[in-house]
């Protein structure tokens, strides 16, 4: 028994030092600039990695551009097979990639885990007419121009959740009268301004002028009521809207299984750990944690989900 346990210490001591190394360094390219929400996220995580001891060595990259495709192609051209390459986006990358028509795609790298996600709102005016879906869909109905609705970009996550709405109304997405705005403070101001009927974004773009009463939430697109906001979604009203404008890692194509499985281990114990749930809560982000396989068949369905309503609104073919 004593030769067979020093024989497998040894064994152990061999194998050791690389699974180590897979996690002794990590690269992360945020495919945005510095400042927004992925280059966030990417630097959330370095923080988080190296306060909680999971990873000593993290570097992040910002290659912005094309919604994040420009950075993907880079990041799949030259980061094969590399087990300390890792990339974050999140569903505005799975829109733009379809619109962009990227010759790259969330199916050439290795996906690990959701981490973060944030609903979108449908607000109006205080005085508006819109007070609910029904509302909302019946002035659809009615002059389906008539209605403008003011967003993020084309093809983006405010705009697919304007589409989704309006097919469950009983109205052709690529109908809508949709305006997109460079800056949630230029929508803002169009829908204060009564510019527009209505507008479209993450909760926390809106989120004081909701809580001041200027604005009133239509409707939010979860499954189930949430803690943050007293306000009804849409599908408890009848509209099967649920869009999540979510946050991911992923890892390099071409990688091992085990080495798969050691990222999925550091980026678990990150995601369950004190600190990232203190970050997220600091910035309003909603801990929505999905890994594995369970994550890479969610983003499969969310691709083809994408690409139907893109082409109902006209931006795919």
């Amino acid at each position: 028994m004593k030769k067979f346990a020093i024989a497998a210490a040894f064994a152990a001591s061999l194998v050791a030092p690389s699974a180590f190394a897979q996690v002794n360094e990590l690269r992360i390219m945020a495919p945005a600039g510095p400042g927004g929400g992925w280059d966030q996220t990417a630097r959330t995580i370095q923080a988080t990695l190296q306060s909680e001891g999971l990873v000593s060595n993290i570097q992040v990259e910002n290659v912005a551009g094309a919604g994040g495709t420009i950075g993907l192609q880079q990041f799949v051209n030259r980061s094969s097979g590399d087990p300390a390459a890792t990339i974050v986006g999140g569903y505005v990358m799975v829109g733009a990639i379809i619109a962009n028509n990227s010759p790259v795609s969330l199916k050439d790298i290795t996906p690990l885990a959701r981490l973060t996600g944030e609903y979108v709102v449908v607000v109006a005016g205080a005085d508006s007419p819109i007070n609910s879906a029904e509302d909302l869909a019946k002035a659809l109905r009615e002059d389906v121009g008539a209605v403008t609705w003011a967003g993020g970009s084309a093809g983006g996550v405010d705009h697919i959740a304007a589409g989704i709405f309006a097919r469950e109304a009983g109205v052709q997405p690529e109908q809508i009268n949709y305006i997109p705005y460079s800056g949630g403070g230029e929508a803002l101001a169009a829908i204060l301004g009564g510019q527009v009927s209505v507008g479209v974004s993450g909760y926390s773009e809106f989120s004081s002028q909701i809580e001041a009463g200027a604005l009133k939430v239509i409707g939010i697109t979860a499954p189930e009521r949430q803690a943050y906001l007293d306000a009804p979604t849409f599908v408890e009203q009848g509209f099967n809207v649920d869009v999540q404008n979510w946050r991911m890692i992923a890892a390099a194509p071409g990688i091992t299984d085990e080495q798969r499985a050691e990222l999925l281990g550091v980026i678990e114990k990150m995601a369950t750990s004190s600190a990232w749930n203190q970050a997220l809560e600091t910035k309003g982000w909603v801990n929505t944690f999905l890994a594995g396989d369970e994550f890479a068949a969610y983003l499969d369905q969310q691709i083809a989900n994408t690409t139907e309503v893109l082409k109902e609104l006209g931006i795919a073919e």
